[in-house]
């Protein structure tokens, strides 16, 4: 009997001893268990006086492009250990499931990942699902940058032109938008309104003109009640009421 283990590059350590370490922040982080439920070890070909074992054992270690991320500003995702703590706590992952990236790895890890071993143009879509809320790095054990490495993937996507011509004639737009608050103001609450006529008595669109990608799987739910700047007026001006 033949015994071949595969496993990627990242996942070598020098010791049984850090092997036993990141095995139980593995656990913790993705389970709150002391140990993963199912946890093997192999010690290689059985010897003489072994009752069982393979007769011959192979380990196979695939790059599969890893090497080359370790000298690129995106080296730390390679210190990923899989619990999946970021995949629990991220609201994006939570909204649309794992199936929606579309390959092995899905949620934050998986946006940073993929486009670094599949490339840009085919994943160019997985650093875009993300709102950059951080929650992903709180929660990792590892403390890798997740937020940071996807901002880093959308700006070399920008420089190398990689996104369509209508998402970056969409980005100038909302970048000049953006940097005139009136406007902005008066684009969101007019933005509000329409969709909310549109919703109807749903809430929810179930197509869209132009951007059919957005409902092809699902309803888009709409905004409702204020936009924020009106929130914030409305607060500010409640708050000075109150002053003496």
């Amino acid at each position: 009997r033949v015994h071949i283990v595969i496993s990627s590059i990242e996942k070598v350590v020098p010791t049984l001893a850090d092997a036993t370490t990141l095995l139980r922040l593995l656990g913790r982080s993705a389970t709150g268990q002391e140990m993963t439920s199912y946890t093997t070890f192999s010690t290689g070909p059985r010897h003489l006086a072994d009752r069982d074992g393979p007769e011959e054992y192979h380990v196979v270690l695939i790059d599969n492009g890893r090497s080359e991320i370790l000298g690129t500003p995106y080296r730390e995702i390679l210190h990923c250990i899989r619990c999946g703590a970021c995949l629990n706590y991220c609201p994006v992952y939570g909204a649309i499931g794992g199936h929606a990236y579309g390959w092995v790895y899905p949620g934050p890890m998986g946006a940073v990942l993929t486009p670094l071993l599949l490339g840009r143009k085919k994943t160019r879509h997985l650093p875009q699902a993300c709102t950059l809320n951080g929650r992903c790095q709180t929660v990792c054990p590892m403390n890798i940058p997740l937020p940071e490495l996807l901002r880093q993937l959308r700006i070399d996507a920008w420089q190398h032109k990689d996104t369509p011509r209508a998402i970056r004639w969409v980005g100038r737009s909302l970048a000049f938008v953006a940097g005139h608050p009136r406007l902005y103001a008066r684009f969101a609450a007019f933005s509000a309104r329409v969709l909310d006529a549109l919703g109807g008595q749903r809430g929810r669109l179930r197509s869209l003109p132009f951007l059919g990608g957005w409902t092809g799987s699902r309803d888009l739910p709409i905004p409702r009640g204020k936009t924020f700047q009106d929130q914030w007026k409305q607060y500010k001006e409640h708050h000075e009421e109150k002053k003496p």
